[in-house]
């Protein structure tokens, strides 16, 4: 059963999960508790009303009445969430759901804005309609028209550079525009919830990614999802174990895949500052915040766990984001980290 990073699961029991990677295990599918049954919820589908969950919230909610969605992953060496073969109801896939609604005549704008965002990037990044998706709240149809964004996904890692590349060439020239200061600040406030990021250094790296703007008043996402033919290797033929913490500068050597997820960064000449000595060879990060984080040449200060990973690829490597919300790590320039 082959799912990508994007998907989203309706399982058995009405719950809905986001697909967190491009490799599964053989009897479920790694994937994250996004939405759940709430009589008291805000979101509705099919007249019935949803909540959406934090990292602290879905594992309670699971470890409580839904325990088989957790499981203790021998890969990683955490607990985890998946969800198991027999229980999946239905995979939602963000092509299809795009296709679905670029075919259907309907008034909803929030909808209108999708397809008018797949014209342009088709029209000016010359990207195929079949290369796009759409994720996040609008996959589920769990959506609320007047505060939902656009998770808009791209499909390749080539494609997803071209498009955001156009949007540095047109944004504010065209339908699509840079984000306000509201904007930035609302971000803030959902991604960041300790001090490793100033408000001031968040806008800073977010108004230069050139992955986020502004279409007829509603945010959207540019997402990067890999092709299928370049999703590579097994599950399971790679294990992650847990060294320590650990704070390293470094030189960015390769960021191609650094609005991936896991976001991942090749880096040399790396110099530990603070933790246990490694020759560590990249930077994975699990969190939206730090996708995109530095570009090629750059020199970045980073702290987050250390692990080592064993099997065919075997390699050291910094983590970023072992919690959704990343509480104490980051990845940052070393120039603006000296400054602030």
């Amino acid at each position: 059963m082959r799912t990508r990073t994007r998907d989203f699961i309706l399982t058995q029991d009405d719950l809905f999960f986001a697909t967190t990677s491009y490799l599964h295990p053989e009897d479920r599918i790694l994937s994250f508790l996004r939405y759940i049954p709430d009589s008291n919820g805000d979101r509705l589908r099919d007249g019935k009303k949803y909540s959406k969950v934090d990292t602290r919230q879905a594992y309670e909610y699971l470890d409580k009445k839904y325990p088989e969605y957790l499981y203790n992953d021998d890969i990683n060496g955490v607990k985890m969430m998946g969800v198991p073969l027999d229980k999946i109801q239905r995979i939602l896939k963000p092509e299809e759901r795009l296709k679905e609604i670029m075919e259907k005549d309907n008034n909803n704008d929030l909808l209108k804005k999708v397809v008018k965002l797949a014209y342009i990037f088709n029209e000016f990044a010359y990207i195929p309609f079949s290369k796009m998706g759409i994720s996040g709240s609008i996959l589920p149809e769990l959506y609320d028209p007047t505060v939902s964004d656009l998770d808009f996904v791209i499909y390749g890692l080539k494609n997803h550079k071209r498009a955001m590349e156009t949007f540095r060439e047109i944004k504010d020239k065209s339908d699509l525009k840079s984000i306000g200061d509201e904007y930035w600040m609302k971000l803030y406030e959902k991604r960041i919830k300790d001090s490793s990021l100033s408000y001031e250094e968040f806008q800073w790296y977010e108004k230069r990614k050139n992955n986020r703007g502004v279409i007829d008043g509603t945010l959207f996402d540019i997402l990067a999802t890999r092709d299928w033919d370049e999703i590579k290797g097994s599950y399971g033929e790679e294990r992650y174990k847990f060294i320590g913490d650990v704070t390293i500068q470094c030189r960015v050597k390769d960021a191609i895949a650094s609005f991936d997820n896991p976001a991942v960064y090749k880096v040399e000449n790396v110099s530990v500052l603070d933790g246990q000595k490694a020759n560590i060879s990249e930077i994975a990060s699990f969190t939206h915040t730090y996708a995109g984080q530095a570009k090629d040449g750059e020199e970045i200060i980073a702290k987050g766990k250390l692990e080592k990973v064993t099997g065919k690829n075997e390699r050291i490597r910094l983590v970023v984001g072992t919690t959704r919300e990343a509480f104490d790590e980051y990845i940052k320039l070393a120039k603006l980290s000296a400054e602030s």
